[in-house]
């Protein structure tokens, strides 16, 4: 007996190696304990009492935004509906005594506090179109809140509590670039009224974009990617933090995919501190923009086979009218390699990368065009605040005879007065697509009847003879280029057609 004791202390047998990993066990067991200690002084639970004309206006502009993004059995617990109706305004709840304003049904999120005078961040979408914001914190005192100011392209706003605030624990925020895929998440809120409730998981994945419906030009115009996790977020977490190990905020929690899917989205804590501390101390954050729409050249198969030796970029789609791009000399079919000498080969790299240059300030842009490397000077300026694209305007023609081209497989006609005014389109913009040979490569790429061809391989056209004679400078065997507005969507798109050899 004496000598099984002795074996079962022995270092390296299995109940020291037990031993070993339930201490080790322990340990991480108690990091989590510590890291909600940590960050819950600095979450606060936001409840929202909308205004009357909110009710049926930006709350439900809110609520369709997050549709597809929570099932319809859990809509309640963003967005109050009477008699279970999703269309209808709520309704004030019977018998109640107090203020209409009392008897407008609250919506609650979270938030952060940013710093130790009472300045809060959290989601736009929490707090828009608020007619009183009550803040309460984890020790249970309570406060009115006023905002401070919002900012729709990301997703953020500020609120500052009223009256005296003291004994506030502001949040630290970690640097967001370093953040790693498989560290551990932790996030922190009022998931369906349920305070201060934390779940952990990991950091699934950086750079998420394209995830949001596109219900506005407010969720349109969204200006940011997201951090992925795992970590069980739920409406009412909105707002609140998502942090690291440490404690340390590394992003905002904004969305889900759906209820228990383990796929939730944070908005940076790099660009959440850039937008809060602009917001706290300005009103709002202005943000520059360059007024082009863009897509990867990775994703541009038969553009990457037209500019030979160009692997990587972001390629230019079109502009906004007298942009800050058409008025540096941007051009469709551009491919933008750098800014400021930082390369850029998504949309969302370039959009980090203008984001928060000074307003007014010359940016130089490295770019490919068709076979020549340029370097354009481009002045930064405002990003206004509505989210509609004007369409370049072009110089006027007048011919309104008709071309064919055999090897693209169609036919234009210079778009005159009567034209444009039979088919709906902009005069002296470009020429009309009239015929497409079916099976041809036109056809085939996806160019239709009523279609605008604006421009072939970067030179702008006007009319069928500047059509004509610009297809003579291409050559189809390696690929030509069209800028073509489509009649289905008014979007103007990147074409390039080429002749491909048989296989």
């Amino acid at each position: 007996m004496a000598m099984a004791a002795t074996l079962a202390a022995t270092p390296g047998t299995a109940s020291a190696r037990e031993s070993a990993a339930l201490s080790l066990a322990r340990q991480l067991n108690q990091a989590f304990v510590e890291v909600a200690d940590t960050i819950s002084p600095s979450v606060v639970v936001i409840s929202v009492t909308p205004k009357p004309e909110a009710e049926g206006g930006s709350l439900f502009r809110r609520k369709a935004w997050l549709e597809q993004m929570i099932p319809e059995e859990f809509r309640k617990f963003l967005d109050p509906q009477p008699d279970g109706q999703p269309d209808a305004p709520p309704q004030p709840r019977k018998g109640h005594p107090k203020s209409d304003e009392d008897q407008r049904p609250t919506m609650q999120g979270s938030g952060v506090v940013m710093r130790d005078d009472g300045y809060v961040l959290t989601n736009n979408h929490v707090v828009e179109n608020a007619a009183k914001i009550r803040v309460r914190l984890k020790d249970g005192r309570e406060f009115d809140a006023e905002l401070r100011g919002t900012d729709p392209k990301s997703d953020l706003a500020v609120i500052k509590m009223k009256g005296e605030v003291t004994n506030l624990t502001a949040a630290h925020f970690a640097d967001s670039d370093k953040v790693k895929v498989g560290e551990f998440a932790i996030a922190i809120g009022a998931p369906f009224e349920l305070d201060y409730s934390v779940t952990y998981g990991h950091v699934s994945a950086k750079g998420r974009g394209n995830i949001i419906p596109a219900f506005s030009n407010e969720t349109r115009g969204l200006d940011q990617d997201f951090i992925q996790t795992d970590a069980s977020i739920n409406p009412g977490n909105s707002g609140g933090p998502l942090v690291n190990i440490d404690g340390d905020v590394i992003g905002i929690n904004s969305m889900i995919r759906g209820m228990n899917s383990g796929i939730g989205f944070a908005i940076p804590s790099n660009l959440a501190q850039t937008v809060g501390n602009s917001i706290i101390e300005n009103g709002k954050f202005a943000r520059s923009w360059l007024g082009i729409s863009i897509h990867p050249l990775k994703s541009d198969v038969d553009l990457k086979e037209l500019l030979k030796g160009v692997e990587d970029g972001v390629v230019v789609n079109g502009f906004v009218e007298n942009s800050p791009a058409e008025k540096g000399g941007v051009k469709r079919g551009d491919v933008i390699l750098a800014v400021d000498g930082h390369k850029v080969s998504t949309p969302q790299q370039l959009k980090n990368e203008i984001r928060n240059k000074a307003l007014g300030s010359s940016v130089s842009l490295d770019v490919h065009r068709l076979g020549k490397n340029l370097t354009l000077k481009v002045k930064t300026e405002e990003w206004p605040e509505s989210g509609s694209i004007p369409v370049v305007s072009r110089k006027r023609a007048n011919s309104a005879t008709e071309t064919e081209s055999a090897d693209l497989g169609l036919k234009v006609k210079t778009i005159s007065r009567e034209l444009a005014a039979e088919k709906g389109v902009k005069e002296g913009k470009g020429v009309l697509v009239t015929d497409v040979t079916e099976g041809s490569l036109a056809a085939r790429k996806g160019i239709r009847v009523g279609d605008v061809i604006t421009e072939v391989h970067g030179t702008e056209i006007n009319s069928t003879t500047e059509f004509a004679d610009a297809l003579k400078e291409t050559r189809l065997k390696e690929g030509v280029m069209l800028s073509v507005i489509e009649s289905r969507t008014g979007d103007e798109r990147l074409f390039v057609i080429r002749e491909r050899s048989a296989e």
